[in-house]
């Protein structure tokens, strides 16, 4: 570009021509800019020891790096000015693929790395460039390593989305007023985050309670990473997101009070049948199911119904229902006892082999807890291990060896 003189700056502007002032060592904020953006990428590979790679199983950091070199190597002057600075080879052409830059606008992706105000069509570029502070909370929350124990803690992911699908769990935003806690769940950059652990808490440099934390990501990865970067980087998260803890709330009440109406029966049964499989554990074998008519008009065809296994059944026990929702009932008391649902297939009348699904091998006295515990809300913090015959609670060790009997 020429150097112009004041005068002539002014005369420009005055026809409408836009001027890009030089800053004091011959750089435009334009160009330094670009410059802040290429070094932030520099320090990933310092950190990591190769460049940024895009793929599903990268964090969403490397991935969005990977795609802001793409976009400067593709543009001739970020090539010219960065390549007396570029002391990796940063800059020589690769192909990489893009897929998850198909999925997101530049707007967005610089949203993900913390950078606001960018225009559709330059990634280039950026208006705000992150403080030190900020870098190294996103820095801390990208530096992560492979979970060695995963396998106790993915049991409490599936089931974590599980209620999220059954209505059981909700997302909520996360806020500066939102709180980190050991046990609960998160989700950063599209992954869900489980704080496994909390270091005792401390005074940080700025007089803020911080602490050390352990979290696990539903990928397999953790990092150990403190409690303000957490919080930092989940508020910056356009998707940041907290998963709040399931309240089954009064789902029944013994008495129902005036206005209330009924919503339907909870019921248990005892099979007749025959079959070998039914008949060795007679007294642990229970359907547990929910209706909202007669149960004895339910069951009266049970002996022609393979949901019934095709045989009489004794009514074992039943509970009344107030102002609830019955699917979503059933579908938490099924979820409770899924570990011990019994595994048979049973002709129907015409011979085709039917799977039975509201068959439990669970004892009428661990059914009438699990009654209890739905009264008082408590229920969504258990599940039922076959191996003790009880309820427990669904902590990670307990989840693991629910997992391995299953």
């Amino acid at each position: 570009m020429a150097d112009f003189t004041d005068e002539d700056d002014a005369l420009l502007e005055e026809l409408g021509v836009e001027v890009e002032t030089r800053k004091q060592g011959g750089r435009t904020p334009r160009e330094e800019r670009i410059i802040a953006g290429f070094e932030d990428i520099q320090r990933f590979v310092d950190q990591h020891g190769h460049p940024p790679q895009h793929g599903e199983d990268r964090d969403i950091f490397e991935r969005l790096y990977a795609i802001r070199l793409d976009r400067l190597r593709d543009l001739d002057e970020c090539r010219n000015l960065l390549a007396p600075l570029d002391r990796q080879g940063l800059l020589e052409s690769v192909s990489t693929p893009m897929g998850f830059a198909d999925q997101l606008d530049d707007d967005q992706l610089l949203s993900q790395l913390g950078v606001e105000g960018v225009g559709a069509s330059d990634i280039t570029e950026l208006r705000h460039v992150r403080s030190t502070a900020e870098k190294r909370a996103a820095e801390e929350v990208a530096n992560r390593q492979k979970c060695e124990d995963f396998g106790k803690f993915k049991p409490l992911f599936e089931q974590v989305q599980k209620d999220i699908s059954l209505g059981f769990r909700q997302t909520r935003r996360f806020e500066r007023k939102s709180e980190i806690a050991r046990g609960r769940f998160y989700i950063l950059g599209g992954q869900k985050a489980y704080v496994a652990a909390m270091e005792e808490p401390f005074s940080n440099e700025h007089g803020n309670i911080d602490a050390r934390l352990r979290v696990i990501f539903d990928n397999g990865t953790e990092s150990n990473l403190l409690m303000r970067s957490f919080q930092k980087a989940l508020q910056q998260d356009a998707a940041g997101r907290r998963i709040i803890e399931p309240s089954a709330g009064p789902l029944f009440a013994d008495d129902n009070e005036d206005g209330d109406e009924a919503s339907g029966i909870i019921y248990v049964l005892r099979s007749k049948s025959d079959h070998p499989a039914v008949a060795a554990h007679r007294n642990v074998l229970h359907k547990i199911g929910v209706t909202g008519g007669d149960v004895k008009q339910r069951v009266a065809s049970a002996k022609l119904d393979p949901t019934f296994l095709m045989a009489e059944v004794e009514i074992v026990s039943t509970y009344e229902l107030y102002n609830i929702n019955r699917t979503k009932l059933e579908n938490l008391i099924h979820r409770v006892f899924g570990a011990a649902q019994l595994d048979i297939e049973i002709p129907d009348r015409f011979g085709n082999l039917v799977v039975p699904r509201e068959w439990f091998l669970v004892p009428l006295f661990v059914i009438d807890e699990a009654v209890e515990r739905i009264k008082n809300g408590t229920i969504t913090e258990y599940g039922y291990e076959p191996a003790q015959a009880a309820l427990v609670r669904l902590d990670a060790s307990k989840s693991h060896r629910g997992a391995q009997a299953r």
